[in-house]
């Protein structure tokens, strides 16, 4: 008794290892955004291929070297960096310049990841925030699109617009299907709505989301969109939100645990987006809505605590005494 006593290891929370490790999850997103990365290559041309890159390179090495500077030990392993990288492009126009994209990927990681610890200790979305400054400090680069399969005519027309919300102000719409299929204007990731489907199937397949925060955050943005007149189809398949939705207000670090949490958070994503695109100056406003809501996300956990099992619940009676 005296030997297994000395021999007793004691350590915290939790004493189950689900066999996943952050690599093997940040593997299957990556796996899971091909499809976005494939469809932005298809419908905007091998430049879109090369911002992708850049963006990657950028956030992996801004980590390398930054922790090596700080004398830490290194973390580019686990592909936290690669999917920032892979993330912040999606978000981007094709006509962005390279070096702009490379100090958004610079900003995602040093700023915003880095100056808080790492991985795990960001307390908003690295990808989202980055494009966020890249929109208010390069407003003009950041709105210039090209139209699809541009690379396919001699033509070098530029379409600078806000997208399907600038289009819909004139009335002059794609079709759903070509808005389902990505052939309109819009940053990388965002047009093509089967590719971010499969990807967030395959994600959900493999465990590494629920569809609980995707299907409230796209559901309270498309029954708000039809109490206020708009078109519910049409605002969930144009701009961020499905990318948003998927990849984005799913990140672990920066969105609650629990599942009550989990809705209103989402909720609140969808309630702040369908507020910026039908009342707000701004075009688009899935970036902002998350953003916000990652900063709200320790009150949420705060007042969602779930009961710990075994604990009785206490009497209103009781509680008044």
């Amino acid at each position: 008794m005296k030997q297994a006593a000395e021999t007793l290891n004691v350590s915290i929370s939790p004493h189950l290892h689900s066999g996943r490790t952050s690599r093997s999850i940040m593997l299957d997103v990556v796996i899971a955004l091909i499809p976005a990365m494939a469809a932005s290559g298809i419908i905007f041309g091998f430049r879109a291929i090369l911002l992708i890159g850049v963006t990657t390179v950028s956030c992996v090495v801004s980590e390398y070297a930054f922790r090596k500077i700080i004398k830490r030990s290194q973390s580019i392993n686990d592909l936290t960096a690669v999917v920032t990288g892979i993330l912040l492009a999606l978000n981007l126009p094709v006509t962005l310049p390279f070096w702009m994209a490379a100090l958004g990927g610079g900003i995602a990681i040093i700023i915003v990841k880095q100056f808080f610890g790492g991985v795990g200790q960001n307390f908003v979305n690295p990808a989202i925030t980055a494009r966020i400054v890249l929109l208010m400090s390069f407003a003009s680069q950041m709105n210039v699109w090209k139209e699809p399969f541009y690379y396919l005519s001699e033509s070098t027309d530029i379409v600078s617009s806000a997208t399907y919300f600038a289009n819909a102000a004139e009335g002059n719409l794609p079709s759903l299907t070509d808005m389902f299929l990505g052939v309109r204007t819009g940053s990388l990731g965002e047009t093509c709505a089967v590719a971010l489907l499969l990807g967030g199937f395959y994600l959900i397949f493999r465990g590494v989301i629920t569809p609980l925060i995707p299907a409230c955050f796209i559901g309270t943005v498309a029954v708000l969109s039809l109490i206020l007149g708009g078109d519910p189809l049409y605002q969930v398949l144009s701009g961020g939100l499905l990318l948003g939705a998927i990849f984005m207000a799913t990140d672990y670090t920066t969105s609650p645990i629990n599942r009550k949490g989990k809705i209103i958070f989402a909720i609140g994503c969808g309630v702040i987006t369908v507020l910026i695109r039908f009342y707000a100056s701004l075009p688009e406003g899935v970036s902002y809505a998350i953003l916000l809501m990652n900063i709200l996300v320790p009150h949420i956990e705060t007042l969602t605590i779930p009961r710990a099992f075994g604990e009785k619940r206490r009497d209103i009676n009781e509680t008044v005494k």
